[in-house]
């Protein structure tokens, strides 16, 4: 296994610059750059230099030895300047030891799975804590990165491989007398699995949009206010506002913390017949993505409320009230924070019972687990055979394996690390 390094902070000129070195001769390396290091587990203030003596930086250095450390690998933390001249003398001396290699995207991160310091939900976790952009996405991240989801899948394996045995067991004991029945017990343990997976994914939809953040369309006919009230949720001039209709040709974006709910505001194309071909495209793709919306948003000020837009209208309110009267003025502000408390709360209500599972990758696998048990629990009802029984409580257990890890890794390895930096 090669030792590699890589700059752990983002490039640019910062505070601080921390270099991470991580494998067999990561102590090597370090003491060629910093002459002697600290011990392990602790700091000290070193010089660094470089192959002739020159000197780079004055930086703090931490020692990790194995399997104490991030990786599970001897490793070195390098805190420098974060001068982006340092960073690069820093890299090109610590290349030219010979000793080290440039990280891949992800590879300190694949390295702690290899070694048994993080299972592959964890590994998810960070990566999802990393892009958290929200508070609820940092706590959603935060659990799965601290090991939630090997705890449900521990628990559950247990149970069913406590029924496993007292299946096997009666397969073991065939032809003598087992002194208790263990029917009631096995249907128990079955039945409470097939629960907690059942609850998993019921609460994945939610789960799964925090992850990856809402959308919301505003959505209603031309000049009724919608860029203008996307421009006041942002707070500047995102969107070209005119009283000349059909100035909105395209669909606007706008990403805000509601709350801790990561969301993506929608400024779309009026809706109406038109003979111009650029609207008529801005018009289709309104539709599109205001199908595709978590949320829709429909605004109204009163002059065509027989407009047909055919679309579920999740939010209705009238508009321009500093003309009107009444409703909202994106305008002036009046009823916009009603407005967004009201999304708030109708987001909130749909992450119902959120639970660990986040990726599509935990759905199929608690899918095939659950369909897993589904045959099983049909084979103990049928009396199809203690052994049929128990290669569906296997099939089970190992389908609940592949949350975490433990079988079938190397298949989705690619995917999960391509989302990584070089230096995680």
């Amino acid at each position: 296994m090669h030792t590699i390094f890589a700059l752990a902070t983002a490039r640019g000129k910062s505070g601080v610059a921390v270099i991470r070195i991580s494998g067999p001769d990561a102590h090597q390396v370090g003491q060629a750059l910093s002459g002697t290091l600290p011990e392990p587990g602790r700091f000290a203030l070193r010089t660094i230099r470089d192959g002739v003596g020159l000197v780079l930086d004055q930086a703090l250095v931490l020692r990790f030895d194995a399997p104490h450390s991030f990786t599970g690998e001897n490793s070195i933390e390098l805190q420098l300047h974060g001068s982006i001249a340092v960073i690069r003398a820093v890299e090109q001396a610590i290349a030219d030891t010979g000793l080290a290699r440039m990280a891949e995207p992800g590879e300190f991160t694949r390295r702690a799975l290899m070694n048994g310091n993080l299972d592959l939900a964890q590994v998810e976790g960070l990566s999802d804590l990393i892009a958290a952009e929200t508070e609820m996405q940092r706590q959603q991240a935060q659990s799965l990165f601290s090991g939630a989801m090997r705890g449900f899948a521990d628990t559950c394996r247990a149970d069913l491989l406590r029924a496993a045995a007292l299946i096997e067991a009666t397969i073991d004991f065939a032809d003598e007398e087992v002194p208790i029945d263990v029917s009631p017990e096995v249907a128990s343990l079955i039945d409470r699995v097939i629960t907690a997976i059942d609850g998993e994914l019921s609460g994945f939809s939610g789960a799964e949009r925090l992850r990856a953040g809402f959308e919301v369309a505003i959505i209603g006919r031309p000049n009724v206010g919608k860029s203008t009230l996307l421009n006041r949720i942002a707070g500047r001039e995102i969107a070209i506002t005119s009283e000349i209709a059909g100035t909105t040709r395209d669909v606007l974006e706008v990403r805000v913390d509601l709350d801790g709910l990561p969301v993506t505001f929608l400024d779309t194309a009026g809706l109406r017949d038109s003979d111009d071909t650029i609207e008529k495209i801005g018009v289709a793709r309104a539709r599109e993505r205001a199908e595709g919306a978590d949320l829709r948003i429909l605004l109204d000020d009163g002059q065509d409320d027989a407009q047909d837009f055919n679309l579920s209208i999740d939010l209705r309110y009238a508009t321009k009230s500093d003309l009107t009267g009444f409703g909202i003025s994106a305008k002036t502000g009046e009823g916009i924070d009603q407005l967004l408390a009201d999304v708030s709360a109708a987001l909130s209500n749909r992450l119902g019972n959120m639970g660990i599972a986040s990726h599509e990758r935990h759905r199929q696998a608690l899918v095939r687990a659950r369909d897993a048990l589904s045959l099983a629990r049909r084979s103990f009802d049928t009396g199809d055979g203690a052994e049929i029984l128990a290669l569906h409580l296997r099939d089970g257990a190992a389908a609940l394996d592949s949350l975490i890890g433990r079988m079938d890794v190397e298949s989705v390895l690619g995917e999960i690390f391509a989302q990584f930096c070089i230096g995680k």
